[in-house]
């Protein structure tokens, strides 16, 4: 298992940068993680920390040094972070749970496969195209596609209006994908929204499909804070290249 990844976090114009990223990994697999707590509440960044401490953790564990069920360890993480998150409020006696966006991918024998609650994306990029991208779980994201359509979204849809979020005092709702094999040469990145938001998709894309991730992420943040100017959100972002050469690989 051959990868390189880099990774980079800047605050803008915020008095406090949120966002956490990492990754860990073992001979056989490799587990990429970012959050982006959320304002408006309580200690967004503890929420960040606290997610990203969770996945790392049952990572750790449960990797050895394969996971026995990719989906399962998705699903497993992220409500393992989401109790992790209401306990500590309840621990700190605080009247609103801290709350955070978490997306992260697993990969394994060639393969991988992601989850994600909220806004914080992920792109894989084949060959300078877009094979697959996250989609926010937002009510300007959920307007902009109704029934399957690409109908753009109302003028009056805020698109930083989540409906779902880890420390929410409800059930937090997720996607989880269908495993997907990787080719050499493939780009994974993660990424808060203080990027995605300030970009057009086709220029990260083509950015992250023209040069290697040590090029392309502190580029593609760099962008990120030029456009928005003062008013920027925190911008972080993780990407990854794969370097193994293509095997034949089983569905888990």
């Amino acid at each position: 298992m051959r990868f390189s990844v880099f990774q980079v976090s800047r605050q803008g114009g915020r008095k406090n940068n949120e966002d956490r990223m990492g990754y860990s990994y073992t001979s056989d697999c490799v587990v990429l993680m970012l959050a982006d707590g959320m304002g408006g509440h309580p200690a967004g960044e503890v929420a960040a920390r606290l997610a990203m401490e969770t996945v790392a953790s049952l990572f750790q564990q449960l990797a050895q040094p394969k996971l026995r069920n990719l989906a399962h360890f998705l699903e497993q993480a992220m409500m393992a972070a989401h109790r992790q998150i209401l306990n500590y409020a309840a621990e700190h006696a605080m009247p609103d749970a801290p709350r955070t966006t978490l997306v992260m991918a697993v990969i394994q024998s060639g393969q991988v496969r992601w989850a994600h609650c909220g806004d914080s994306r992920l792109y894989l990029v084949r060959q300078q195209q877009l094979l697959a991208r996250t989609q926010d779980h937002s009510f300007a994201e959920r307007s902009r596609r109704p029934r399957g359509t690409a109908s753009a979204a109302p003028m009056d849809t805020n698109r930083n209006v989540l409906f779902t979020c880890l420390g929410s005092p409800v059930r937090p709702v997720f996607s989880v994908t269908q495993p997907l094999d990787l080719r050499q040469g493939d780009t994974l990145m993660l990424c808060s929204d203080g990027l995605w938001a300030s970009l057009p998709e086709q220029d990260i894309v083509t950015e992250l499909g023209r040069n290697p991730v040590e090029i392309s992420v502190p580029a593609l943040v760099e962008k990120a804070l030029q456009q928005a100017g003062d008013h920027s959100d925190n911008v972080t972002c993780l990407a990854l290249n794969w370097l193994t050469p293509d095997t034949s690989t089983s569905t888990q």
